[in-house]
């Protein structure tokens, strides 16, 4: 998914736009970005910047001012070509690992004869032990359908750690798996199932976002349409989940991005579930999608504004939301967070885009 939002981050929270969103509000801390290039990003040696941008990479040596030409990453027959969504790792023995998802055979309709979702994306995955000059063990982790990636991560016991969200059939509705590599991404192993239950295209677990806590469990904050992400607890570096509930945060119908700091401090940015200062007597009124082929209950959509989060104490308790970008009658949504030096944050949006300005190349 083309990330199309800039954001640069010191401390609390900056932002700044392509043209394309000018009618954007900012947060006043802000200050732009010297790059439009949306990530994935990692950090090589030598302060290089590197990031995949569809089939092929390409690097900065000054911040992200200038990028050198594309670099072809694999150039075998589809599927399995490297194309959108895409969640990249440098692990600490330096190995890149791209996760991401191959539109060759895309599709996603929905059968009214039979009441029934028809739908294909794959994920993929493919590593690279040459910082990124050649790539190799490319493989399918899922024959099915996933909406988004949302993060990837490595745990201290060394563990690559991916959620993957899965379109169940019977009845029509997403839950999450996660994949888990011990061996540097060139073998993946797929944990048990996180089903949150519901029906319709919509419905369900969808689009997770997970990170390591200090007691070394996994915790997963999930888009559901409950009106609050639902978190799900590992304690085996993501093989097994057995514990998930509510959280008690807040959330429309839109994935977060949480992401461990060099402070220590885990940082959330995310569609709250309506807007800021929305008075109580007028929430009810607040639209709501729902019912129909899209999903039982009937969900807040509010991507009109990010806002931002921390928490000192592996999510028990979080700061007071900061909005840091709004968009009226809008959307400013999956976000994207990569920590270039402790304490400078760059933040990307997936969709970033007027209501009725273009289509959303996946899900709405």
């Amino acid at each position: 998914m083309i990330r199309t939002l800039a954001v640069f981050i010191i401390s609390l929270g900056v932002f700044t736009m392509s043209p394309a969103t000018a009618q954007v509000w900012l947060h006043p801390s802000c200050s732009p970005l010297p790059t439009k290039v949306g990530g994935p990003f990692v950090m090589m040696e030598g302060d290089v910047l590197l990031t995949v941008q569809g089939n092929a990479t390409r690097t900065s040596k000054d911040g992200g001012k200038t990028w050198s030409e594309p670099h072809p990453m694999y150039d075998g027959p589809a599927p399995g070509i490297p194309q959108t969504s895409p969640c990249l790792l440098k692990t600490a023995a330096g190995t890149l690992v791209l996760v991401y998802m191959d539109l060759h055979d895309y599709y996603f309709r929905w059968d009214a004869a039979t009441d029934k979702l028809e739908a294909e994306l794959d994920v993929w995955a493919i590593r690279s032990l040459d910082g990124g000059k050649t790539w190799v063990d490319r493989q399918r982790l899922l024959d099915g359908y996933c909406g988004s990636l949302q993060n990837i991560i490595q745990t201290t016991a060394g563990n690559i750690v991916v959620p993957v969200q899965d379109a169940l059939r019977d009845p029509v509705r997403h839950a999450m798996y996660v994949y888990s590599s011990a061996d540097e991404g060139k073998t993946w192993t797929r944990s048990n199932l996180v089903d949150l239950g519901g029906r319709g295209d919509h419905d369900g677990a969808m689009e997770a976002t997970v990170e390591e806590l200090t007691d070394s469990r996994l915790m997963m904050l999930i888009r559901t349409n409950l009106d609050r992400f639902w978190q799900a607890f590992s304690t085996d570096d993501g093989r097994y989940w057995r514990e998930w509930r509510p959280s008690k945060i807040d959330a429309s119908t839109s994935p977060g991005y949480l992401k461990r700091l060099a402070s220590g401090r885990l940082m959330l940015v995310w569609n709250r579930l309506y807007p800021e200062g929305l008075a109580e007597a007028d929430q009810a009124g607040y639209p709501r999608r729902g019912g129909g082929r899209l999903s039982v209950p009937k969900a807040s959509w509010q991507r009109d504004e990010l806002s931002c989060a921390f928490s000192a104490d592996d999510g028990k308790t979080w700061s007071k939301p900061v909005v840091i970008a709004r968009l009226r009658n809008g959307n400013l949504s999956y976000p994207y967070v990569f920590e270039r030096r402790p304490g400078e944050l760059w933040i990307t949006a997936g969709k970033a885009r007027l209501v009725g300005q273009e289509k959303a190349l996946l899900q709405p």
